[in-house]
């Protein structure tokens, strides 16, 4: 159901969701705008899969930093400000065509297309924050004084931006591309400090916890079914041996129980978690804007493996299938513990996802070593965390909870 605003004493409904920390509904124009970053999401994949190489990964990494930075801080934007009213309705569309030349410049980032990529993404975060700041000077000075520090921290790295789209692509660009990407994301840990304005203050971040939640269950969403629509891709295209049938479906399981690990338990508990604190901005910040970074990431990697596997799946273990399937599980699970572990009443690192993580460890290194078959290799990583899925289901379930009500 839509929200219901009452008129301002000017007689126009208010610009500003105005949810007092309640529920905020996610609307169709935020779900068209995420159609972008489904688009982002499958570049990158793409990307690392066509560059994989040490070099490859640090650039894919320093390039999933940015686009995760311009959606989380979007996700911030219609959190506050109300995608039904006209004028940001129109600057959500902006941010959207900003975001789809993010999106294309991508694959040459660090080639050809750097300028394009450099200047459509300082283009979406500082013009969708000044933006908003006229948005907000009406209502709310409070937060248009917020969003205007939030605008310095993403000028401040302007010119590192630019100056390394110009600069040398295969060595100075990365390295003024990561330090402004330092920048932007010690913004929200140095609470925005600004000179002349101060840092904000906890009560500056009234949000509504419940959208927050929301959105990061879809861009969860949105990265598995990038995976999914990748699997299905390379499959159709491929011959339907047993080989490639049996690749298909360990692709399609993985996809599943990596689904399962983050929604059965742990969306529901981050969800309850922000929608009942008294400071929902912190834990926003927290939860939804940092530890879903390695959630997402893990399964962007996790995509590539499959790709890999289902282009040879007959045959023995590469160092790239390794990396890829190995490593994206497990910051997979080290992102979902950690943000299990924050929305959690114990306070603890899960033990299945420890379990789970040192058992992909082992796998890895067994692979690695011994190079066996792909097939046998991947299903042995499917076969941990299907562990973790069981194990988790069965002691939420069954275990800790139940002994926390009879106590």
């Amino acid at each position: 159901m839509a929200e219901q605003h009452e008129p301002t004493p000017s007689g126009k409904r208010p610009l500003l969701r105005n949810h007092g920390g309640g529920h905020a509904p996610v609307s169709n124009l935020e779900l068209f705008f995420d159609l972008v970053y489904v688009f982002a999401i499958t570049q990158l994949s793409h990307t690392l899969l066509h560059h994989l190489s040490w070099m490859g990964l640090l650039e894919a990494a320093c390039l999933f930093l940015a686009v995760w930075w311009a959606w989380i801080y979007t996700a911030w934007v219609t959190n506050w400000t109300d995608p039904e009213r006209g004028p940001v309705r129109l600057m959500l569309i902006a941010v959207m065509l900003g975001s789809l030349l993010v999106s294309v410049a991508l694959p040459d980032a660090f080639g050809e297309t750097g300028l394009l990529f450099a200047a459509s993404y300082v283009a979406v975060q500082l013009g969708r924050s000044l933006v908003t700041v006229l948005i907000m000077r009406g209502e709310d000075r409070g937060a248009a004084r917020n969003m205007v520090r939030i605008a310095f921290w993403f000028a401040l790295p302007a010119p590192l931006w630019i100056t390394g789209a110009l600069a040398d692509p295969h060595g100075t660009r990365i390295a003024l591309w990561f330090a402004a990407l330092l920048i932007e994301y010690l913004g929200p840990v140095m609470w925005f400090r600004t000179p002349g304005l101060g840092r904000s203050t906890p009560g500056d971040w009234n949000i509504s916890g419940s959208h927050m939640a929301e959105r990061g269950g879809l861009i969860v969403i949105i990265a598995l079914g990038e995976g999914i629509v990748v699997t299905g891709a390379n499959f159709a295209e491929a011959t339907h041996d047993p080989a490639h049938v049996m690749a298909f479906l360990l692709a399609f399981v993985g996809s599943v129980l990596m689904w399962w690990i983050y929604f059965d338990t742990g969306a529901q508990r981050g969800a309850e978690h922000i929608e009942h604190h008294a400071e929902a901005g912190k834990v926003a910040r927290a939860a939804y804007t940092y530890l879903h970074m390695p959630i997402v990431a893990g399964i962007v990697v996790s995509a590539v493996a499959d790709a890999l596997l289902l282009e040879e799946p007959a045959a023995r273990t590469e160092p790239g299938l390794v990396l890829t399937q190995c490593g994206g599980l497990l910051v997979y699970l080290v992102g979902n513990a950690l943000f299990k572990r924050f929305s959690s009443p114990l306070r603890v690192f899960p033990p299945s996802h420890l379990a789970g993580c040192l058992l992909l460890g082992v796998a890895g290194l067994w692979a690695w070593l011994m190079q066996p078959p792909a097939l046998a290799f991947v299903s042995a990583t499917v076969c941990v965390i299907a562990l973790v899925a069981v194990w988790e289901w069965g002691s939420y379930h069954g275990g800790w909870k139940s002994r926390l009500a009879q106590g």
